[in-house]
């Protein structure tokens, strides 16, 4: 069993910056797949970062790929470091956990275990 909890949202002006952070407890491997996902209003949840828990292979959506940055630390947490940040990053931010030996997923459904989400609102 793995729990996350997700802190660090907030209201942040276009062109600013704020840094999600996920505290993980449990058990964990070297080869999973810790994932940022967002979803805003009406959308789907989609994959914005992911790293393996080793803290090798960083992936990042297309969207965000040089304004955001993935990251972890030794004292088990995950961060989402995000800059200039637009008013389309409006979401609800969510970090999860992929339990995968091998492989990088990308589709929030391949995913066990998630944080209840914080919410980021980047205003124009």
């Amino acid at each position: 069993q793995v729990q996350l909890a997700e802190s660090g949202g907030g209201l942040v002006q276009a062109g600013g910056s704020l840094r999600l952070s996920c505290a993980v407890s449990g058990r964990t491997f070297s080869t999973y797949v810790m994932g940022w996902f967002r979803q805003a209003p009406g959308k789907e949840r989609e994959f914005v970062a992911g790293i393996r828990w080793g803290g090798s292979s960083p992936n990042y959506a297309d969207s965000v790929k040089g304004r955001v940055t993935i990251s972890r630390d030794n004292a088990n947490t995950v961060y989402l470091q995000m800059n200039s940040l637009k008013p389309e990053d409006t979401a609800v931010y969510y970090c999860a956990v992929d339990r995968t030996f091998s492989g990088f997923h990308l589709r929030a459904y391949e995913y066990d275990y998630w944080g209840q989400g914080t919410q980021v609102t980047v205003s124009s």
